[in-house]
């Protein structure tokens, strides 16, 4: 590949070619021509073999003196240099191969998220524009460096996949670039929060899209990501160029976890800073252990809050029928009530799990129960 690449660069004719024939053709020499342009003539050398580039200003003097406009000169002198460094530029990202083995490419290629080819130096172009990045240097600085200035910074170097969960986490920044949100205004998205439950009880057809126009609304932006193989990530809640992020990835497969996730995310947008990265299930730190369970209890909270969790108690033992009943009573999903109930081991984990609703985030189906 190498070899073909340097074949081509040698094939190529710099406007200086054209220059010598136009010359050959009229009868001129280059020191001829290096004198009429005031220029000296290894200067005129250099530029006729390629060496130098033809400036503005070369190419106003070739207008004068040769009697073809500046206009070709210069478009002529762009031409070569793109084709030139688009040749160079493939024989770098050759270099780069082996980057490539640590993404998991074959499942992003599936997806649509970067360019299918054979060619390795498209593969690498291919995946560095997708991170909007321009060397993997970039990457690492941006995704794994713990001490890199931008305020979006990821510091994955402790994670056991920092490629693959960085791929995931790019993928939700583009979705989240594409959307129309408003300014983020954190009373109000709390204050939506109180919406947002209704909806995790009505759950329409439409909900996934419901949700992102009230969080929206609020100026955050909530996308649905699929998830990668070496990233089992389920959320993670962010702040890229200054707007909230709330991901959701389809390893939500059941209304309780899906709703627990988002409202532990929108708990990590509102309660803790704008510089911090949270991936569920990644979490180490003692600092970001606590705020994971700081999260916990607000998520826990605005699912069932404190007056129904001890209506529910209050009504222990609970059947099916019950926590149908209670539900309708207290507009909470009856799933999100078993949920509750098995973690804390008030029920087995093999009871009601016929009630939690079935989530695809991909291609949205589930099954309805009366209540």
């Amino acid at each position: 590949m190498k070899n073909r690449l340097q074949a081509a660069i040698a094939l190529l004719s710099p406007p200086g070619d054209t220059i010598q024939e136009h010359i050959d053709f009229i009868g001129m020499s280059q020191a001829e021509l290096a004198e009429r342009m005031g220029r000296r003539k290894e200067k005129i050398n250099d530029i006729i073999k390629g060496r130098e580039p033809i400036s503005t200003a070369t190419a106003f003097q070739l207008e004068k003196v040769l009697g073809v406009s500046a206009s070709f000169w210069i478009n002529r002198e762009n031409n070569y240099r793109i084709e030139l460094y688009e040749l160079q530029h493939k024989i770098e990202l050759e270099k780069e191969k082996d980057w490539l083995d640590d993404f998991p490419i074959e499942e992003m290629i599936q997806l649509g998220w970067i360019a299918d080819s054979k060619e390795k130096h498209v593969l690498v172009a291919s995946l560095l524009k997708f991170f909007a990045v321009a060397s993997p240097d970039e990457w690492e600085k941006v995704y794994v460096d713990r001490e890199v200035s931008v305020s979006f910074r990821m510091t994955l170097a402790q994670t056991k996949s920092p490629h693959a969960i960085s791929a995931w986490l790019r993928k939700g920044e583009i979705q989240a670039q594409a959307m129309r949100v408003g300014t983020f205004n954190k009373n109000k998205f709390r204050a939506q929060l109180k919406i947002i439950k209704k909806l995790s009880y009505m759950m329409p057809e439409n909900f996934t899209q419901e949700l992102q126009k009230i969080c929206a609304e609020a100026g955050v932006s909530l996308v649905y990501t699929q998830s990668l193989s070496k990233a089992p990530i389920s959320g993670a809640a962010r702040w890229f160029h200054n707007q909230p992020i709330i991901q959701l990835s389809d390893r939500l497969e059941s209304n309780d976890m899906f709703w627990f996730t988002f409202f532990h995310e929108a708990a990590h947008i509102l309660l803790h800073g704008k510089k911090e990265t949270f991936l569920e299930n990644l979490a180490s730190t003692e600092n970001e252990i606590q705020k994971e369970e700081e999260a916990n209890t607000f998520a826990t909270k605005m699912l069932i809050d404190d007056k129904d969790w001890e209506n529910i108690l209050a009504a222990l033992p609970l059947n099916e029928e019950k926590i149908l009943k209670i539900s309708k009573k207290i507009k909470v999903a009856p799933g999100i009530i078993v949920a509750r109930l098995q973690y804390e081991n008030l029920v087995p984990k093999s009871f009601g799990n016929e009630l939690k609703l079935g989530v695809d985030l991909l291609a949205y189906d589930k099954k309805r129960h009366s209540f």
